[in-house]
């Protein structure tokens, strides 16, 4: 039984609901936050797994616990007809959605309010499917997954991209220094919300990674899975076929 671990621990709150809570209350700090607690490296993540989805040419993508966005832009370079981002966050999604106008990528991709695990789809609609350091904030991991493979058609592709634990010299060191005291340090005094950023850190500990997570899959019918890790196993691209 995985411990769950919930951002503020409020007993008469499910961990679905202060999740959205907490991305309503960081929406309009997160961008600038994401790409300087990651020194912009997470754009680096999200062009690779991008990349890996190349092979099976999607016209139609998902983009789960998408937020402000930011991975469903990067999904443009496959030239899709159709893009959906999909979060529990409405202060992300605004944030998202003004940007998509801003930007005029509001014509392929759309920004929609949803839960992971029911999502609003018919089986096999999509091509491909992508979640970017989401699932370890579902509330109900298996839920999720499931949720995931049964809306990507026979031979789709899902790219789960997520946070791990580094184990060699020196980057297990640094990770272990930058995620206890300069992500929560930052994000507490720029973000004004505390348990936010104190949330990330104890969120990636409790988060079945590597083979463990791989193994979950395979038991709920993904085919071919596969762990990338990246820069130093800071993070993990997972891979699936249908």
């Amino acid at each position: 039984m995985r411990k769950e671990v919930k951002p503020y621990g409020n007993s008469d709150k499910t961990k679905k609901q202060e999740v959205a809570e907490m991305f309503d209350n960081i929406s309009k700090r997160y961008d600038f936050l994401n790409h300087f607690l990651s020194v912009g490296i997470d754009k680096l993540w999200r062009k690779k797994a991008v990349r890996m989805l190349r092979e099976i040419k999607p016209k139609r993508l998902l983009d789960l616990a998408t937020g402000t966005g930011d991975f469903a832009i990067e999904l443009l370079a496959l030239k899709p007809v159709e893009i959906v981002g999909m979060d529990i966050s409405e202060g992300m999604l605004e944030v998202g959605r003004q940007k998509m106008k801003t930007r005029k990528y509001d014509h392929i991709i759309s920004m929609k309010y949803g839960d992971s695990e029911a999502l609003p789809f018919e089986d096999a609609y999509f091509d491909g499917l992508t979640v970017g350091f989401g699932v370890r904030n579902y509330e109900n991991l298996e839920k999720g997954l499931s949720e995931m493979l049964r809306v990507v058609r026979e031979g789709g592709k899902i790219i789960i991209l997520e946070f791990s634990k580094p184990k060699r010299f020196p980057i297990k060191q640094y990770y272990a220094f930058h995620s206890r005291y300069i992500i929560p340090f930052f994000g507490k005094r720029i973000s004004k919300d505390e348990k936010a950023y104190a949330y990330l850190p104890e969120s990636v500990a409790a988060f079945p990674e590597g083979q463990d997570f791989l193994d979950i899959l395979s038991k709920l019918g993904y085919k071919n899975v596969n762990a990338t890790p990246v820069t130093g196993g800071i993070a993990t691209i997972y891979t699936g076929i249908k």
